[in-house]
């Protein structure tokens, strides 16, 4: 492990960086609800865009580190998710809805590339065994990403002060300090040397640049369908944190991003108490209680809304914070040569946040007397995660 050091410290980075940017859409809704006049439903096609990324580049992005790469990947990764922020420049000119969402999924692509590579590359990096632990340490930083972009860089980008003529507004200058930041870590990338992983002589043989054959394993399989629901589950509650706040609880913007801050705060706290009760418990046993308590907490949202419902929602953030590197880290074991390929269906099941936060606002959207109704949704996601720590998570070997 120590001499993995520098290389983790390196990716576990990757996932501070994409947490920051997936984690200002929530923001980005709100405020492109404002500049493009959009309703909720509307703006809710914000997380479509960048999540829509995540169904259709993973294939081709496996394709390309099996040929090249883990390091090769993350480098361009990085480049491109740059050149979408840079492009926020001349989207502040036009202020035209489709630009911002074509930007989104330019971004979105860069970030598939490092997520595609750096989960599996973390599992990898270290004792099998204590890969589902790894992953949730590296995963701290996903949170760590995520508390930054909801307490400060939203308060950033929902300024009330307009910007002066000639000036970038906020929501832009944003974007392009991330870009440059992206670009620093991609030279450090060029520069420093990292581990490879040796292919097994099974792989060494075996020259296919994506497996189909990895979803025949039942695990696999399983966390596919789990990481589909988790991942919209979450994004659900998410996106519509600030809209839910402001729409229907009243209050201000300024209030709302604070609690926005508090809600990641929790999943940050949810991140590293996990990680250490990792050391404690099995990981499926973790996935399984969390997945009720977020099932629990669904229904009081549901039941009561306003105040209740949004201290609720804080809870559900802890509870929700160790199911997706779990999940992940439980479908790659025993894939052995077929890794690359398993990571990339699991990325892909990421497309569950382009259609359920959608299903979730419109349902919000056209029933505003009784909003929390929509909460069945998340409800339902959670579900599906408890099943998985139950018994979808079992290897089968044949």
């Amino acid at each position: 492990m120590k001499k993995n050091t520098v290389a983790l410290s390196l990716v576990f980075c990757l996932f501070f960086l994409w947490a920051i940017s997936s984690n200002l859409l929530p923001t980005m809704i709100r405020q492109l609800m404002k500049t493009c006049e959009l309703n909720t439903f509307e703006a809710s096609f914000t997380e479509s865009a960048y999540w829509l990324a995540y169904f259709i580049c993973p294939i081709p992005i496996a394709m390309y580190m099996k040929r090249y790469s883990y390091k090769s990947g993350i480098v361009f990764g990085l480049l491109l998710a740059a050149f979408g922020g840079l492009l926020f420049f001349p989207a502040a000119m036009i202020q035209e809805y489709w630009a911002y969402l074509c930007i989104f999924f330019i971004i979105a692509t860069g970030m598939c590339f490092l997520e595609t590579a750096a989960n599996p590359y973390v599992t990898a990096l270290g004792n099998q065994q204590t890969a589902p632990r790894r992953l949730n340490l590296a995963q701290s930083f996903n949170g760590l990403g995520a508390f930054i972009a909801a307490m400060f860089l939203s308060k950033a980008v929902l300024t009330t002060e307009q910007p002066a003529e000639g000036e970038l507004p906020a929501d832009s200058i944003v974007y392009i300090s991330l870009a440059i930041v992206l670009i620093a870590f991609a030279l450090l990338f060029v520069f420093v040397k990292l581990p490879k992983i040796q292919e097994s002589d099974r792989d060494a043989k075996n020259r296919k640049l994506i497996d189909f054959s990895v979803l025949h394993r039942s695990h696999l399989r399983w966390g596919v369908i789990a990481q589909f629901f988790y991942n919209g589950g979450q994004t659900a509650i998410n996106s519509l944190f600030l809209v839910y706040c402001c729409t229907y609880v009243g209050l201000s913007e300024e209030t709302a991003t604070t609690f926005f801050g508090f809600y990641m705060l929790a999943f940050l706290a949810g991140r590293w108490i996990g990680t250490l009760l990792m050391g404690h418990f099995r990981p499926q046993q973790m996935l399984l209680a969390y997945a009720i308590a977020n099932i629990m907490l669904c229904i009081v949202i549901m039941t009561f809304g306003g105040m209740i419902g949004l201290y609720a929602m804080l809870a559900v953030s802890f509870f929700m914070s160790i199911m997706y590197p779990t999940q992940f880290s439980l479908a790659l074991t025993d894939l052995g040569d077929q890794t690359k390929s398993g990571s990339a269906f699991l990325v892909m099941a990421i497309v569950g946040n382009a259609c359920l936060p959608q299903l979730t606002a419109y349902v919000m959207h056209t029933h505003a007397g009784i909003y929390q109704v929509a909460y069945v949704i998340p409800l339902v996601c959670f579900a599906f995660c408890a099943y998985y720590g139950w018994r979808g998570y079992k290897v089968i070997r044949k």
